[in-house]
C-alpha cells in the first residue's frame, strides 16, 4: 500500500449522497427523523439516494453479505460522492473482511459516521490509503454546533490541500438525546454545560503533529492484532509525520475501558505516537477506578501527551476528525484547537 493519503474530492452542490446502514436499521419509528434530514440534506443542493439496506427492526439492517454489496456498490457508483450511514450501531464488524478497499482507493469517495461505523473507517483508511471522515451520522446532521465545531459537510467541501481549525467549544451538550420519534425535526441541543479539554498526562503545554488514526474504542478494540487495525504499521509508514491516536469511550465501564487500551498498548497502537485524544465520555466507574485511572494505568508509562475531553464522544458536540489528516494538536493556555489540513 502506498504510504501517501488519498482525499476524496470536495462535495459540490448537485453530487450525489448515498445513504445506507451497515450497522443498525433506522426503525420504523424513526423514519420521519430520515425522511426530516434527508430533505435537511437535499436543501442544501445535494441528491439523495437511499439503500435497500436501512429500515428494519433487527440488529442489523440486513446479512453482512447484503450491507457489504450496498456499500461496495456505492463505493464503486462514480456518481456517489460520499456515503453516510444514518447512526452507528453493533455490529459493522461482520462485514469489514468484505469491503471493496480497491474500489475506495481507484475512486476516493467520503466515508462519514462515528460511533461503530468506526470500525469501518479505520480498516478503509488503514488498508486503502484513504482519508475517511470521524465525524456526525446523518441523522445528527441537522443540530447546530457552537462557534469553532466543523460540520462534516463543511468538511467534505472543502477545496483539495485545504486547512481548518477546531477549537475547544468549552460547553457540552446538557442531558440526554433527543426523543426522535415525538420530535423528529428536532434540530437544536442544549449546548450549557461547561467543559474543557484536559491534559492527563505529560508536559501542561501540548504542542504536537501527526497523522489522525483511531475511532470509538468499544469497538475498534476488536481490530487489534487483525489485518484492518494495523496501527503500528500505519505509524511505521508515517513515521515522518508521526500519528496522534484518537479514541472515544462509548459506554465502557473503566475496567473494561483500561482492559482494552492495555490491550491496544499490546497491539503497538502508541507506539510512536505523538499524542492521543480522549474523547469526552458519560461511560460509568466500577470499583473505584475511574475513567481517568483506567487511561492512565493503561497509557500512564508512555511518556506521550494524553488530552481527554475532546470533543468527537458520545457527549455532543462532536468535531470532526479525519483519518489520515495531518493534524497539529495545541493545547497551552486558553488556546485548545486541533487544525487539520488535507495533505
Amino acid at each position: 500500500m502506498s504510504t501517501e493519503i488519498r482525499y476524496p474530492r470536495p462535495l459540490r452542490p448537485g453530487d450525489t449522497v448515498a445513504v445506507t446502514a451497515p450497522s443498525a436499521p433506522v426503525r420504523p419509528e424513526h423514519e420521519a427523523r430520515l425522511t426530516f434530514v434527508t430533505d435537511w440534506l437535499r436543501g442544501r443542493g445535494f441528491e439523495v439516494v437511499l439503500g435497500e439496506c436501512l429500515i428494519g427492526d433487527g440488529i442489523t439492517s440486513g446479512s453482512a453479505r447484503a450491507r457489504a454489496d450496498e456499500f461496495n456498490a456505492f463505493v464503486r457508483d462514480q456518481a456517489v460522492r460520499a456515503v453516510v450511514p444514518p447512526w452507528g450501531g453493533e455490529l459493522a464488524i461482520d462485514l469489514v473482511d468484505l469491503l471493496d478497499h480497491d474500489a475506495l482507493r481507484a475512486d476516493p469517495t467520503w466515508v462519514v459516521g462515528w460511533s461503530d461505523i468506526s470500525t469501518l473507517l479505520l480498516p478503509l483508511t488503514l488498508r486503502s490509503g484513504v482519508a475517511t471522515m470521524h465525524g456526525q451520522n446523518l441523522m445528527d446532521a441537522p443540530y447546530g454546533l457552537p462557534q469553532g465545531t466543523v460540520h462534516w459537510l463543511d468538511a467534505a467541501t472543502m477545496p483539495a490541500r485545504a486547512s481548518f481549525i477546531q477549537e475547544d467549544p468549552r460547553v457540552r451538550r446538557r442531558g440526554g438525546f433527543d426523543d426522535w420519534e415525538r420530535h423528529p425535526c428536532a434540530d437544536r441541543m442544549d449546548l450549557s454545560e461547561p467543559t474543557s479539554w484536559r491534559v492527563l498526562a505529560g508536559e501542561p503545554r501540548v504542542d504536537v503533529s501527526g497523522r489522525l488514526i483511531g475511532g470509538c474504542l468499544d469497538v475498534v478494540c476488536h481490530l487489534a492484532g487483525t489485518p484492518y487495525g494495523d496501527v503500528r504499521r500505519f505509524a511505521r509508514d508515517h513515521e515522518d509525520d508521526g500519528v496522534i491516536v484518537y479514541l472515544e469511550n462509548c459506554e465502557a465501564p473503566s475496567l473494561d475501558a483500561a482492559r482494552m487500551l492495555h490491550g491496544l498498548r499490546l497491539a503497538g497502537w502508541f507506539e510512536g505516537a505523538s499524542a492521543v485524544l480522549i474523547g469526552r465520555t458519560s461511560a460509568p466507574e466500577r470499583a473505584g477506578l475511574t475513567q481517568d485511572d483506567a487511561i492512565l494505568d493503561a497509557l500512564g508509562s508512555h511518556n506521550v501527551p494524553i488530552v481527554a475531553d475532546v470533543d468527537f464522544g458520545h457527549v455532543p458536540p462532536g468535531n470532526v476528525l479525519i483519518n489520515g489528516s495531518l493534524a497539529h494538536v495545541v493545547v497551552d493556555g486558553a488556546r485548545h484547537e486541533i487544525r487539520q489540513t488535507f495533505v
